[in-house]
């Protein structure tokens, strides 16, 4: 599986976000991958899931289905997120 993070790199969330991916990348030694919505694979991410808050986190399978979701600034703990990481 797949982490991806949408958020708006110019945001007053962005060093939320940024902060997030490194200290779990520390302590789960999995990265999670940012993407801005201002890109535009960003923004066709958050249409093909039907994204409307952001940040917003996806576990995604290999062949490109949601497993979770998790959508605005309560971001999800990093146990919880670690599962959807694995292998």
């Amino acid at each position: 599986m797949k982490v991806f993070i949408l958020y708006h790199p110019n945001s007053e969330h962005a060093r939320m976000v940024e902060e997030y991916a490194r200290d779990f990348s520390r302590q789960m030694s999995h990265d999670i991958e940012l993407m801005s919505l201002e890109s535009r694979d960003g923004a066709h991410m958050a249409t093909l899931y039907d994204i409307v808050q952001y940040p917003a986190i996806l576990a995604v399978d290999y062949q490109g289905k949601l497993m979770r979701a998790w959508q605005g600034t309560a971001l999800p703990l990093m146990n919880e997120l670690s599962y959807y990481t694995k292998d």
